[in-house]
Formats: C-alpha cells, structure tokens, sequence
C-alpha cells in the first residue's frame, strides 16, 4: 500500500481592511462600555471593510501575500478552497471569484462552509489532496465580511465581530520531521439554532417579511455558545493529544479561535499549556470568523513564536455546530 504524502502549509498571508471600529465607537452606536465589551469578550477594536468590499477582495489581497512570500505564481495553484459565511453571492461560488482576481488560470476550487472552523477544514481538504497526490500546490483561505451580516443595533453581537482573511499554501512535506500530523473534525448539528441566520436561503427566501424580522443577521445565544465551545474544543484537543502521545506541555504554540478572551483560556487552563504558548490577538481584531486562525498564525510569527519544527495545536468551534482540532510540525 503507498504511503500518504503529508502535506505542510509552505506560506501564509493574511489582510484586514484599514477601517478601525473601536469600542469607543461602538459606545456611540449602542446601548455598550468598553469595560463590559473588554470584561465578556475581551475585544478593544475590530477592522471592518468599506462598502463594496467583499469576501473575494479580502481572500485575494491575502492569497497574494502568501503567493509573495513563497515567490511562487498564481498560475501554478492546483486547487483552491474558500472557508466563508459570507460569500459574495450564492452563485457563482468565490473560489470562482478568487481564481479569477488572481489570475490562478487552470486552478478548480470551491467554497466551504463551515463558520469558524472553516479554515482548519479547508487546510485539511487541501492536505487529503495533497495526500492523495491529486495535487502539489492547494490554496486554503479562510474569509469572511462579517460586518455585511451583522446588526449594529444588536449589542450581543455587534461588539464581537470583525472582517478579516488568511490564505495558507499546501504543499508536500519533504519529510515527516514537517507538516500535518492528525486531525479531529466533527459536527453537531443539534446546536444549529443557537448561532445561525435563519434568512436568505430556501427555507425563508428573501422577502420583505424576512427583511422586516431582521433574519439577514446573526442571531446568537452566547451561553450556549459558551458552554459548547470550551467543552468541545477541550475534549477534542486532548483526544487528539493523547493519540499521538501528547500532552498539553509539550505544545509549543497553541493557536484556537479567537471567539472570545474567556473561552481560549478556559480551553488552555484545562490542556495544561504553558501560557506564553496560547496566541490571543482578539482585542486587535475580534472575531473574524473564518479568518481568525490564520490572523493569530501571523501573529505567533511576528512575536517569534511560531518557528520552523514548532509543535502547534489549532482548535475551532464554529455555528452548526462545527469543531475542529488538528496537529502539526510547522515548516517554514
């Protein structure tokens, strides 16, 4: 039987628009402090895209960054994967947008949804190609516009969200001292109603009934959230710790979701991590969704964390609900 072909992530790239919303800003638009926006969530400010902006321009802008790093042309991407809420439109899908913008002529993708495990599911739909050798050089990218669904009059959410992309380049390890290790993904579509927008789709089509009710918007029951996420996003880690003879302290650089301050150190106090290892870049950016872990990789490796053989841990709990945990060598 021939061996699967570990993949790695050879580049990153990542974009946030210029706008700033701050908390400052926020208290002038509803019925919020800084002190409790910092005190639940632990967010200072958030970037938020000018109107017109969409997910493919955010996706694009990032994906060239990685492409620049790797000194590698649009035109040799294989595959492209798109991890977004936020799509620019139902059809065609972004991924068809982004091939287009870039330039990647000869390059198929699509879009996944997944909220905020998108991106650790697209990185691991690109790794199984990589895996199966079907292709050598994959774009995963995690974006999304949340500004575009969310109700400034709804304090629950509006202090939460920011806009914001990532795009990872797979490739072939060289060797199994580099690259994916193992992963854990699995859904739990019990929780579907306690993070979702229920408008828009085929269930409730787009009317002035559904526009009247606010369903175009987020609509979140953050205790549950809560709840959900930093028990599901623990079990998963150790589960995928202790498969591979792992514990908590032997992680160099965990990088979870950035939701919210208090979940990502629930999770990290319960693994055991060592707390200059847990990356936190919320208060900067908020919650980008399906950008946040590629944001916070970018962050470890500006504070020189994130090192070539680094050991990291990424987790994610997103809408669905979604849950993911994967493990790897970094390579670069």
């Amino acid at each position: 039987m021939t061996k699967a072909i570990r993949a790695k992530i050879s580049a990153l790239g990542t974009y946030v628009p210029p706008r700033l919303l701050t908390n400052a800003d926020l208290e002038r638009m509803v019925d919020t402090n800084n002190e409790w926006i910092m005190t639940r969530v632990g967010i200072r400010e958030r970037h938020i895209a000018e109107k017109g902006v969409a997910t493919s321009d955010l996706a694009v802008e990032a994906s060239r960054k990685a492409l620049a790093q790797r000194g590698m042309e649009p035109s040799q991407i294989e595959a492209i994967v798109v991890g977004t809420v936020t799509p620019d439109m139902f059809f065609p899908s972004t991924a068809c947008i982004v091939q287009n913008k870039l330039g990647a002529k000869g390059a198929w993708g699509f879009d996944l949804s997944a909220a905020c495990s998108a991106f650790v599911y697209s990185v691991q739909v690109g790794a199984q190609f990589i895996a199966s050798g079907a292709h050598k050089r994959v774009l995963a990218i995690g974006s999304d516009v949340m500004s575009s669904i969310i109700d400034y009059t709804d304090r629950a959410t509006c202090v939460i969200f920011g806009d914001g992309a990532g795009a990872a380049i797979l490739e072939p390890a060289e060797n199994d001292s580099e690259g994916l290790i193992d992963f854990i993904h699995e859904v739990d579509g019990s929780g579907g109603q306690f993070l979702y927008m229920p408008g828009g789709g085929s269930l409730h089509p787009t009317s002035k009934d559904t526009i009247a009710k606010k369903m175009h918007y987020v609509h979140q029951d953050g205790q549950q959230v809560f709840k959900f996420a930093v028990r599901k996003q623990t079990e998963l880690c150790l589960k995928l710790l202790e498969r591979n003879g792992l514990k908590g302290s032997d992680v160099d650089v965990f990088i979870p979701h950035q939701a919210n301050l208090r979940i990502i150190n629930a999770t990290a106090e319960r693994l055991g991590l060592r707390a200059e290892s847990v990356i936190v870049n919320i208060d900067r950016y908020g919650n980008t969704t399906a950008g946040t872990i590629p944001l916070a990789m970018n962050t470890a490796m500006e504070e020189g964390k994130l090192k070539k053989g680094s050991l990291v841990l990424l987790a994610s709990v997103g809408a669905g609900f979604t849950i993911g945990a994967t493990l790897l060598r970094w390579a670069f």
